[in-house]
């Protein structure tokens, strides 16, 4: 089995992984077919689809025309006619093992044995799936997130019997529908990304039960104190009580009785206007900053940790597996394999020893893997070496967790790797691009280019939650990032698609030039916060647009679009997606063959004028010319225009 052999798709279930799955496969190319029980419910999916579909469109998110690709889905109640053409069918029914063993059945008679059958399951073992199928080897998991248009993350798991060629012929496609894979390897309730949001939520519900925390305390001190997007009772909320009760009962999990209280009676969450908050006569999760003092955030993070060294030490996923996974799947701001390094090792053991004598309950029984790491001394980046190596290369540009850096031919490229986050400068991003940009041999840099991963923002602005527990006067100091960015002595391209907000737009500035797609959208939101832009984000923004545009910006914290950024001047084009990498092309092509030592003493010039009078400023100039004439550089660009031919620039 391998990706050339997917050409047609079938998603069994129209429902709402069904139509979502169905929607970014079409996305990205493929011809699909979408199979239900009842009319209704595909005309429902369908539909759901093509509203989805208009909304992307209007937002210039598309490639094509929603109609073009909603051409490539069929639509049908037959399940023969389904997957009689289907080189990959994905099955999306509901979490019900014997209706799962009737679809595989009959999957088994309708197609061949090159096709390969994947499930969306959540919580049914894969495994058990494939016991009616007499080729299990081509059956997996591949479950998607919800809703899968927004959602990164699909984990490929395994069953028992899946063969290596149908799990890498998986994620190969699940790259191809420009979505992150993670290999789940062997076939564990929860998989990766559930098994470590278990003890998130139920470790607080039992604390709320023996009477040791709050609801709101448990909540504000995980999202203000820990950085994670959302309280785990807000969570629970979200996702609704009786799914995370259903999971614990169906695994023989006690479970905890804020949570069966909840559920006995009927009060599930949003979906039911109450649950742990109160959403219809309430203001819902209405935890604030301050709630969560005295809350022992250690005890949650240190069981989530035991349940990440389980899965790395039994061989489920690697750590940057499930790192990736927490951080696409639950949005929590670093992975916890690399917050368990950060806290220490020795650290979370002695947690879970405390615990466990203290209750001898075997939820706080450290895992075997994570006491092998602290007896080997690999207690996390202080020693060296954790769920991690650290070795401690600055030069290395394969050591930073939060960019990815290649540098070819001459071109520094860097890549704010956070795309769950929107690219969110945290606090360990910044220090990561301080560190790449003071320590990289620019004998070797002609220019920098910086962009955000993902397909939908450069950076949409400071990670809040990254500064949390910080005091006020470390955030103070939160530009060293931007001045080394601006100080620079190569030329900084900025790539900018989507959001550039706040500290992205900071960063932004930074740079020497900026490029924007069409559809990218600009802004200073600090001030909606009660805040300030706090990277040099007024003053940058001061002398790029004059007094009249840059106090519009920051006193009304409005977004702008990118026609108007270019009319304005705060970029240098703004250029439609499928022209934007030609015209990066020519700018970087520009920047790369042109002169070193030129550009370095024109950036400094250029940079240093700014702040001095004209008369200062062209003293500057004229020092900077006469540096410059005596180069080889200089010969060497007088000599090519005379012979009509391109200058070979050495940087001399």
């Amino acid at each position: 089995m391998s990706l050339g052999n997917i050409d047609h798709v079938a998603v069994l279930g129209a429902g709402n992984m069904g139509h979502g799955i169905a929607e970014v496969t079409a996305m990205a190319g493929y011809d699909v077919s979408m199979r239900d029980i009842k009319p209704e419910f595909v005309e429902d999916g369908y539909d759901a689809i093509a509203w989805s579909l208009e909304k992307l469109e209007e937002k210039d998110r598309l490639d094509e025309s929603a109609d073009e690709i909603l051409a490539r889905i069929e639509t049908t109640t037959d399940l023969e006619a389904a997957v009689a053409d289907a080189d990959l069918v994905i099955e999306a029914a509901p979490e019900n093992l014997e209706l799962k063993h009737d679809i595989f059945s009959d999957l088994e008679r309708y197609t061949d044995e090159e096709t390969l059958l994947a499930t969306n399951t959540s919580s049914l073992p894969i495994s058990d799936i494939a016991d009616v199928v007499d080729t299990p080897e081509r059956v997996l998991g591949l479950h998607f997130f919800n809703p899968p248009v927004k959602m990164d993350l699909v984990e490929v798991i395994y069953g028992e019997r899946t063969s290596d060629d149908a799990a890498e012929a998986g994620s190969e496609w699940v790259e191809s529908i420009d979505k992150t894979p993670i290999y789940v390897r062997k076939d564990v309730r929860g998989f990766v990304v559930n098994t470590i949001v278990g003890p998130f939520i139920g470790e607080p519900a039992w604390m709320v039960s023996d009477g040791e925390a709050t609801i709101r305390q448990a909540d504000a001190a995980m999202v203000h104190q820990r950085g994670y997007p959302m309280g785990p009772f807000e969570l629970g909320d979200l996702t609704g009580i009786d799914v995370g009760y259903h999971v614990r009962k169906e695994a023989g999990d006690e479970i905890p009785p804020v949570m069966a209280e909840k559920v006995e009676a009927e009060a599930l969450g949003r979906k039911t206007g109450r649950g742990y908050y109160d959403y219809e006569d309430g203001d819902g999760a209405d935890y604030e900053r301050g709630d969560g003092e005295g809350f022992d955030t250690l005890r949650v993070e240190a069981r989530m940790i035991n349940r990440a060294a389980y899965l790395v030490g039994e061989d489920v996923a690697t750590p940057e597996a499930v790192d990736t996974g927490v951080q696409l799947g639950l949005g929590f701001p670093e992975g916890i394999c690399r917050r368990a390094d950060k806290l220490g090792l020795e650290r979370v053991l002695e947690k879970l020893e405390t615990l466990h004598e203290a209750t001898g309950d075997d939820r706080f029984e450290p895992h075997p893997s994570l006491e092998e790491l602290v007896d080997a001394g690999k207690t996390g980046e202080d020693a060296g070496a954790g769920f991690y190596e650290y070795d401690g290369d600055d030069g290395d540009l394969d050591s930073y967790h939060h960019l990815n850096v290649a540098l070819e031919d001459g071109v520094l490229q860097v890549e704010l790797d956070r795309p769950s986050r929107m690219n969110a400068l945290s606090s360990e991003l910044l220090e990561e691009i301080d560190d790449l940009f003071s320590t990289i041999d620019t004998d070797d840099v002609r220019c920098a280019t910086i962009e955000g991963a993902g397909d939908r923002a450069f950076s949409a602005g400071a990670d809040i939650g990254g500064f949390a527990g910080a005091e006020p006067t470390d955030l103070m100091d939160v530009t060293p990032a931007f001045e080394t960015v601006n100080d620079f002595p190569r030329p900084v391209l900025a790539k900018i698609d989507g959001f550039c907000l706040g500290g992205g737009l900071e960063l932004a500035l930074a740079c020497d030039l900026r490029l924007a797609t069409e559809r990218s959208t600009f802004g200073a939101p600090e001030i909606t916060l009660g805040l300030i832009p706090g990277g040099g984000g007024t003053q940058r923004l001061l002398r790029l647009l004059g007094e009249t545009r840059a106090k519009e910006l920051v006193f009304r914290g409005n977004h702008i679009d990118a026609d108007r950024a270019e009319d304005w001047g705060l970029i240098n084009r703004s250029v439609d997606r499928d022209e934007f990498d030609e015209t990066v092309d020519e700018f970087v092509d520009d920047l790369r063959t042109g002169p070193p030592i030129g550009l370095e003493v024109a950036k400094k010039v250029m940079n240093e004028g700014e702040d001095a009078s004209l008369d200062a400023a062209i003293a500057m100039e004229s020092q900077g010319f006469g540096l410059l004439a005596s180069t080889e550089d200089v010969l060497e660009g007088t000599t090519a225009f005379a012979e009509d031919r391109e200058p070979e620039f050495e940087g001399k």
